[in-house]
């Protein structure tokens, strides 16, 4: 099966997709950061990445150019992750408005490649009420993304377009239309040791029999206490002596009572902590070790609202910003109170990125590159349901809509 990758940055939903199985055809990403890492990787003869043909440059450019004569005929998959910045949390919430809003050019690859499928992430952000009218008309073009905006059309005029045609009955057996599911997840629950939280929108075409539905949650919560509280099970694997253990929380009493109760231990597997990632890693140090992008980097301070990531919890959110992270996202919180910042080797693999993959560029430029990406063994995850599905599909091997020639 053949995917192609967009907005790629420094791999990790690419690389979630090569590992479900997907020959990569392209990654189109225009940050040279980015492609520098993929790149670079390639150079030290990562396999994941092995063969990648690397486009770097806007991808609306490279959509207007690509000929239907350079389009693969079979292609299985497009993935990929529009910048966030117009829905983030942290962002300026300008949707539609802002420049950087790259779902028009994503509908418009769909409808050019034609994929089987497609895999979209985004932030939690895109959820939001204020942005309910947008979002709802996100799902509809790629819904039917042959119905395409006109000139001088507005967004919500072509909006009651779509609605119209989504009502009325019937439609046109050769229409290029897609079965859309959208599903807010928390990466905690999918094995990944940090929380969290983005949407995925996962389409298939209309003549792939298939039935999809997010993948099941493997982690949580519960599980993580009933480790550590219940059976103390946590503490033993990594072997922390029984007078440095913490005192279980005042305000967990009552979940805690209710784990006892249950006599059977809960149905999934601990969410992932900090430590859990962390482990085998030696402390850092400000001139660097073995370890490829294991670095001390200094100034880290904690203070109300910046507070880090507790060590025996999932990690909060990476974040990617330009001045700072609010919330002391990218910090580790030690138990007895002080702060670090994490290394660019923690970061990647609190994002389960591979040991062996190297973060081009200084801390703050890493940083960004594993703030923007999806994690690795989320993107497998996914990508790997999706893969399923085509397999199994009534029309595996045959496609209603040949273009020519292949990327490769």
């Amino acid at each position: 099966m053949h995917s192609i990758e967009l907005f790629a940055g420094a791999g990790g939903l690419a690389l979630g997709v090569a590992l479900a199985g997907f020959k990569t055809r392209a990654v189109v990403e225009w940050d040279q950061w980015a492609c520098d890492t993929i790149r670079e990787n390639q150079r030290r003869g990562h396999p994941l990445v092995a063969g990648w043909p690397v486009i770097q440059g806007d991808v609306r450019d490279w959509v207007r150019d690509t000929g239907t004569d350079a389009l693969s005929p079979d292609l299985d998959l497009i993935a990929g992750g529009p910048p966030c910045q117009p829905f983030s949390m942290g962002g300026k919430h300008k949707a539609h408005q802002d420049s950087r809003d790259m779902f028009p050019v994503t509908v418009q690859a769909i409808r050019r490649l034609r994929p089987r499928a497609f895999i979209i992430e985004n932030v939690k952000g895109l959820t939001r009420s204020a942005f309910h009218d947008y979002y709802q008309y996100i799902l509809l073009q790629l819904q039917f993304p042959e119905i395409a905006l006109k000139p001088d059309e507005s967004w919500s005029d072509h909006n009651r377009r779509l609605q119209r045609h989504h009502t009325a009955k019937g439609s046109r057996a050769n229409e290029l239309r897609y079965r859309v599911t959208a599903t807010l997840v928390n990466a905690a629950n999918l094995g990944v040791p940090q929380r969290r939280e983005r949407v995925f929108i996962v389409g298939f075409r209309h003549d792939v029999d298939a039935n999809w539905c997010f993948p099941r949650q493997t982690h949580s919560l519960d599980s993580l206490l009933h480790d550590q509280w219940v059976t103390g099970h946590y503490w033993d694997r990594h072997e922390v002596a029984r007078q440095h253990r913490p005192a279980p929380p005042q305000s967990l009493a009552a979940t805690l009572n209710r784990l006892r109760g249950l006599g059977l231990g809960p149905m999934h597997a601990p969410w992932q902590t900090v430590r859990d990632a962390l482990r085998g890693l030696p402390e850092p140090t400000t001139s660097g070790c073995h370890i490829l992008n294991h670095r001390l980097q200094v100034g880290a301070r904690s203070y109300p609202g910046h507070t880090g990531s507790p060590l025996d919890l999932p990690a909060k959110t990476l974040k990617a910003g330009d001045h700072g992270v609010p919330g002391g996202e990218n910090m580790l919180l030690r138990p007895d109170g002080s702060v670090r910042y994490f290394t660019v080797r923690e970061s990647a693999r609190l994002q389960t990125f591979p040991d062996g993959y190297e973060l081009h560029g200084s801390w703050s430029e890493a940083m960004r590159q594993l703030g923007n990406a999806v994690p690795m063994l989320l993107g497998r995850a996914v990508a790997a349901s999706v893969a399923e599905h085509l397999l199994l599909s009534s029309t595996q091997g045959m496609s209603k809509y040949p273009v020519a020639a292949s990327l490769a």
